[in-house]
């Protein structure tokens, strides 16, 4: 991948994270609105304890009033604390799985930016995306109160005491400075350990693919030693970024504590000479850390979420590569001839010597026993799959599946993908446009009925679990057909519906022809074959 691609950094936070991720957003504001709660709730608790020690020494001692603002304050943070925590952790875990499926749906011929290295964007997809969620619930947030708590925490110590003020808005920038270089030992550090285990989990990947290869030339035992070697120098990578990550946080500790006693020891002495009131000493004291909390949470964590940042940056440049031009649906498409066309299989070719015309504007059903190759054929109709065997043509030319081709194909699986989130969610996810702006699709394949039971937000699991067979079936059906593409390609579409349901999918396929689109189904149903206007057998070798 590209230098500059990867390197290219925009800020703290990088805006392409709330373009990218929408969950992101609720975690802004979350972290906004807990930072201000937080930082009141800190101004409030040390003017009580200032308060309440005041009164005490130097009387009168009415203590019933600033002691119940000092647990006060303590119940806001602890509840603050804990509500954040739990958002943060939800909302991140929604962001990086939000990235992740942006990002595989990014994944194809003709989306890949020149120079892409396939070993990095496979690490960052999985190990690298899973390290991001450190720096959205640790370094985030730190940043967050860094911006909020800090200025916040200092005004109120001039206002309390202007020598105090003065000695940490003096120390404070000392943090960022220790952290830039710091983090410019870090960013390093993580790169090469981010090519490292790139390198490394090629290695380990191409020598499990060859394993059976070796075990049949008896050579099974030798790469015991490789296996052995690519652990070995995966820990020393880990534990080299855990030493610098541990002595970065005993600076950041210690410049900190340093700054703190500086402002301690200048409150001290200006107490016993009697320059000061124990009200503003003690104020200024209890806020002095709070000072330089944030700043040291941030540096403390940001080397820890660095890895996760690096994988996300190349997963922008992935998402920031122009996608292949989609055509506007005006062009239509010619038939599709198929001349002996076999796929060879385990167990032979399935299909073999397959010949068939599929027109525009008619449906084609495909039959044929199990196993003969009529699911293989659609991937090959799609563009997925090239034929070992004969030729397939759409209007006399080659077929060859790429961008072009891909955006005016839709085929629904027999086994639709399907990943956790919402309804709305799976809808869009192949690119669909928001189900509000398809409400006949909606309806014509049922998923409205699925709709209405919990709405757009209905929580779908892995694999669809919350969705009954037939529900998962209507929502790949609707997804499909709404985007409008001239090629449908069904495998056994009316699977796990009832027969009302069916034939109003069907109808909608019929619409689909009679508007010009070259809609082709595999199924055995006896309504589907009757539904259309060709039925054509495929056979196995």
């Amino acid at each position: 991948m590209p230098e500059p691609a990867v390197r290219t950094r925009t800020g703290p936070v990088d805006p392409r994270l709330l373009r990218y991720a929408r969950s992101s957003r609720g975690l802004m504001a979350a972290v906004i609105a807990c930072g201000v709660v937080d930082t009141a709730a800190v101004i409030a608790l040390a003017y009580g304890v200032a308060t309440v020690l005041a009164r005490l020494v130097t009387g009168p001692a009415d203590l019933p009033g600033p002691v119940l603002l000092v647990a006060g304050a303590v119940a806001v943070r602890v509840l603050t604390t804990y509500v954040r925590s739990r958002i943060e952790r939800r909302s991140a875990d929604r962001v990086v799985s939000q990235l992740r499926s942006a990002a595989l749906g990014a994944v194809g011929p003709g989306r890949l930016p020149a120079g892409t290295d396939h070993e990095e964007l496979r690490t960052a997809l999985t190990r690298g995306l899973d390290d991001l969620l450190p720096y959205l619930t640790g370094y985030v947030p730190a940043l967050a109160l860094s911006v909020i708590a800090t200025p916040a925490l200092v005004v109120a110590m001039f206002v309390a005491d202007p020598i105090s003020g003065a000695i940490a808005l003096g120390t404070l920038p000392l943090l960022p400075v220790f952290m830039v270089l710091i983090g410019l030992l870090t960013r390093d550090r993580t790169r090469r350990r981010l090519a490292a285990m790139a390198r490394l989990s090629s290695r380990l990947l191409d020598l499990v693919a060859g394993l059976p290869t070796l075990r049949a030339l008896g050579r099974q035992r030798g790469p015991e030693r490789t296996v052995r070697e690519l652990g070995e120098r995966n820990a020393a990578e880990t534990m080299g970024a855990l030493r610098i990550a541990f002595l970065s946080s005993m600076v950041l500790e210690l410049l900190a504590t340093l700054c703190v006693a500086l402002v301690a020891v200048s409150i001290g002495l200006r107490l016993v000479f009697g320059e000061m009131t124990l009200f503003a000493g003690v104020f200024a004291l209890v806020l002095a850390p709070e000072v330089y909390q944030p700043l040291r949470a941030v540096g403390a964590r940001f080397h820890a979420a660095e890895q996760g940042v690096e994988a996300t940056s190349r997963v922008f440049a992935l998402l920031d590569h122009p996608a292949p031009a989609v055509g506007d649906g005006a062009a239509r498409t010619g038939e599709i001839v198929l001349r002996g066309v076999a796929v060879d299989g385990r167990d032979g070719a399935a299909p073999s010597g397959f010949d068939g015309v599929l027109r525009p504007g008619r449906i084609t059903a495909l039959t044929g026993p199990n196993g003969c190759g009529k699911s293989t054929l659609l991937t090959v109709l799609a563009g997925l799959t090239v034929p070992d065997r004969g030729e397939v043509t759409v209007g006399g030319a080659p077929l060859r599946g790429g961008p072009e081709w891909w955006a005016r194909v839709a085929w629904c699986p027999q086994h639709p993908y399907l990943e956790p989130g919402s309804l709305e969610h799976n809808f869009t996810l192949l690119g669909a446009p928001v189900p509000q702006s398809v409400p006949r699709v909606v309806a014509a394949t049922g998923l409205d009925e699925v709709v209405a039971e919990r709405g757009w937000e209905r929580p779908v699991g892995t694999g669809g679990a919350g969705l009954s067979a037939g529900q998962r079936q209507r929502l790949a059906l609707a997804r499909t057909l709404a985007l409008g593409r001239d090629v449908l390609l069904f495998d056994e579409p009316t699977a796990h519906l009832d027969p009302d349901h069916a034939d109003r999918v069907l109808a909608e396929l019929r619409a689909r022809a009679g508007a010009g689109a070259l809609v082709v189904i595999v199924g055995h149903d006896e309504r589907v074959l009757a539904a259309a206007d060709e039925v054509l057998e495929v056979r196995r070798a």
